[in-house]
C-alpha cells in the first residue's frame, strides 16, 4: 500500500493578502511496510504534509497516489482512504471525546459499519496492542495521564485496522520514560502488524533509533530523503536550518578529530558503544 506524491504543492489562503506557500514541489514515495521519520524545524511543512496523506488537506496542485490510485480523481472514496491511512494528531485530547475509553476506541469501527460485537473485538485487540491496561477501559479518557491518552488515541486509530499509521509528534509533552514507552510500542506495532509507520518528530535520537528512512523538510521542500546515517552525515547543513544530529554523532566526530579511529556515521548509543569498543580493541 504505497504512497506517492508527485510535484505536490500547497498554498494557504491562496489569492489573498495572506497567501503563503506551505509545500513546494514535493516528490516522495513511501513503500508499504516502511518506518519513515519526518523532521524539520517549526513551520517547515511537516504537519501540512502529513495532513495530505489521508485527504484532510487537498493539494493546490500536483498528485497524490495511494496504492496506485490518484486520490484526487473524480469519485475517489476519501472515506475509504481514511479507513486505511490513520492519523494521530499531536494532542490526543482533540481525538478523545466519548464517555469512556472503550466507547471511544469503538467509535471508528462503528462508523465502518461493524456490529457492536465486532467493534468490541477490534477495540480490545487495539488496546492490548498499545499496552493500555484493562483497568482503564471503562474510565473517562479525560482522566488518563498524557501517556495513557496517547495510547488510547492510537488504539482508536488501530481499531480501524489501517494499513498506514501517521503520527504527529506522539510523544510531545511526555517525560523520557513515557516517550520511550510510546515509541517502543509503535516499533512493536510496526513489526507485528505489517503496517507502514510515518512518524513526525523533533527528536533526532528517536528518529535515528526507529526510522528506516528520514525525510527532512525545510521551507516547505524536501531537503534530504535518505537513511538516517546518510542524512546525519550532513549535520552541519542541518544546523544551518535549525536542526541537529543525534548527540552520538557529535561525540564520534570529536573522537575521530582526536585521532581515535572510529566511524562517524553511527547514530545510536548502542552503535556508538560497539564502535568505540572496536576502536579501542584495535
Amino acid at each position: 500500500m504505497s504512497i506517492k506524491l508527485e510535484h505536490l504543492n500547497y498554498v494557504y489562503s491562496q489569492g489573498t493578502a495572506y497567501e503563503k506557500k506551505a509545500l513546494n514541489d514535493i516528490c516522495i514515495e513511501i513503500p508499504h511496510g516502511e518506518f519513515v521519520g519526518i523532521i524539520g524545524h517549526t513551520g517547515s511543512g511537516k504537519s501540512t504534509l502529513i495532513q495530505h496523506l489521508n485527504g484532510l488537506i487537498r493539494a493546490t496542485s500536483g498528485e497524490l497516489y495511494y496504492n496506485g490510485e490518484n486520490i484526487y480523481r473524480e469519485g475517489y472514496s476519501m472515506r475509504g482512504l481514511r479507513n486505511e491511512v490513520g492519523l494521530v494528531f499531536q494532542y490526543p485530547e482533540h481525538q478523545l471525546f466519548e464517555i469512556d475509553v472503550m466507547t471511544d476506541v469503538c467509535f471508528g469501527p462503528k462508523n465502518q459499519g461493524l456490529t457492536a460485537e465486532q467493534c468490541k473485538e477490534r477495540a480490545l485487540e487495539a488496546l492490548r496492542l498499545v499496552g493500555l491496561k484493562e483497568k482503564y477501559y471503562n474510565v473517562s479518557p479525560f482522566e488518563l495521564s498524557g501517556g495513557q491518552k496517547r495510547r488510547a488515541a492510537i488504539a482508536g486509530v488501530l481499531a480501524m485496522r489501517p494499513k498506514v499509521l501517521v503520527l504527529d509528534e506522539p510523544t510531545a509533552g511526555l517525560d523520557p520514560k513515557g516517550r520511550d514507552d510510546i515509541l517502543d510500542q509503535i516499533a512493536y506495532l510496526h513489526r507485528e502488524s505489517d503496517i507502514t509507520v510515518i512518524l513526525v518528530s523533533h527528536s533526532m535520537e528517536d528518529v535515528a533509533k526507529y526510522a528506516d528512512r528520514l525525510i527532512v523538510m525545510n521551507k516547505g521542500a524536501v531537503m534530504y530523503n535518505d537513511e538516517p546515517k546518510r542524512v546525519f552525515e550532513h549535520y552541519q547543513e542541518l544546523e544551518k536550518v535549525g536542526l541537529a544530529a543525534p548527540q552520538v554523532t557529535y561525540i564520534m566526530h570529536d573522537l575521530a578529530g582526536r585521532g581515535i579511529p572510529v566511524r562517524t556515521d553511527v547514530t545510536t548509543v548502542a552503535e556508538a558503544a560497539d564502535e568505540i569498543l572496536r576502536a579501542v580493541g584495535s
